[in-house]
């Protein structure tokens, strides 16, 4: 019998077999999504009717994000050259990371933040430099304005952040700005319908400043991946050289004007999000665990060491949450998305099921 071959595969390269795996915990979610934030009820309406029209010879044809392209610059008051559409937030955040990003570059990171901008920035040859919050969660202005330096390149910041819920001011924003003018300020404004604040209209105003924006959060489109780069003209040009020209689908693009008109629907789940928090922040109070104020639709919660015993009895009684213990500075601590109000009415039954059965004693201190 010949002796077998051992095969031998070609090698990636050193700084992907360095990388971070990111593992989102998906698998079975027939349960309360209270973990990733996404719209935990329903896109408009109007989206689910432009659906129900498209033909299988629509599907034939490939995706022209342009005519919408123009649809969301007008929305948003810019230009459509300063706007690219794109498969999530998170290939916005890639194809800028590798636009701009080479040997010598520091992406500057307030920690704790989104994972992928450091996942999505090891895969280059640039060094990240981190700036950890301090235990308020505040986001660490002065702390982040020292850390800039000539090798600063891109400066990432999530505003409203997340896990933390915390934000940067516009006042903040543009100091950093003024700051680091030889650096892209990317403002990840992913939660910003439940913050109300923004920076976009200063694109092409401030030179570097770029805004990040998904459609998965509010508008509840997170499986068809949709997001938004904005920026100055003269650097979104080099960011559609990278940006794949198909990687928005026909059927994102189809969905996405919908969306866009029917502001009534919109208006009323960020309403109903935001008296769910609420009420929901005063059912934690009432509980004795502490949090962190939140500008977005979670809350990040102190449980303890018994966090992941917490976060599977929680799933156990019907309602997912995020633990984010392996965030810097976040041991213990647990993310819970907001939903409608009825939804958190049952999430309070789950919590406080979870607490007594776990004999977990408030934290807040």
């Amino acid at each position: 019998m010949a002796e077998a071959v051992k095969a031998h595969y070609p090698a990636p390269r050193l700084r992907v077999q360095a990388m971070k795996e990111y593992h989102p915990p998906l698998g079975n979610r027939d349960a309360l999504r209270l973990d990733f934030n996404e719209n935990t009820l329903a896109c408009s309406p109007k989206v689910q009717q432009v659906l129900g029209r498209i033909s299988a010879g629509d599907l034939t044809r490939y995706p022209e994000r342009q005519p919408v392209e123009a649809i969301v610059a007008a929305r948003l008051g810019l230009d459509p050259a300063q706007v690219a559409l794109t498969n999530g937030v998170d290939e916005a955040i890639h194809v800028l990371f590798e636009t701009f990003l080479e040997e010598g570059d520091v992406l500057l990171l307030p920690v704790p933040t989104y994972t992928m901008y450091e996942i999505y920035a090891s895969a280059t040859d640039a060094t990240i430099v981190t700036v950890q919050a301090a235990n308020d969660m505040h986001f660490p202005f002065e702390n982040l304005l020292a850390a800039i330096t000539p090798n600063t390149r891109i400066i990432a910041i999530a505003n409203p952040n997340s896990p933390s819920g915390s934000v940067a001011t516009r006042e903040q924003l543009l100091a950093i700005a003024t700051r680091a003018p030889h650096a892209i300020v990317l403002v990840d404004e992913a939660y910003f319908h439940f913050h109300g604040e923004t920076v976009i209209d200063l694109i092409g105003a401030i030179p570097n400043l770029m805004v990040a924006r998904t459609f998965s959060k509010a508008y509840g489109l997170a499986g068809l991946r949709l997001g938004l780069l904005a920026g100055p003209v003269e650097l979104m040009r080099w960011v559609r050289r990278v940006l794949s020209p198909y990687s928005v689908n026909s059927l994102a693009l189809a969905c996405l004007p919908p969306a866009l008109e029917d502001s009534a629907y919109l208006d009323w789940y960020v309403s109903e999000v935001l008296a769910a928090r609420a009420d929901f922040e005063a059912a934690v109070d009432a509980a004795g665990l502490r949090r962190w104020p939140s500008s977005a639709n979670f809350v990040l919660v102190e449980i303890g060491a018994q966090h992941k015993d917490f976060v599977r009895h929680m799933s156990s009684a019907g309602v997912l949450v995020r633990d984010r213990s392996s965030d810097p500075g976040c041991d213990g601590l647990v993310r819970i998305t907001i939903g409608t109000r009825q939804q958190m009415l049952n999430a309070v039954v789950a919590l406080s099921a979870t607490m007594n059965a776990l004999s977990i004693r408030g934290t807040a201190r």
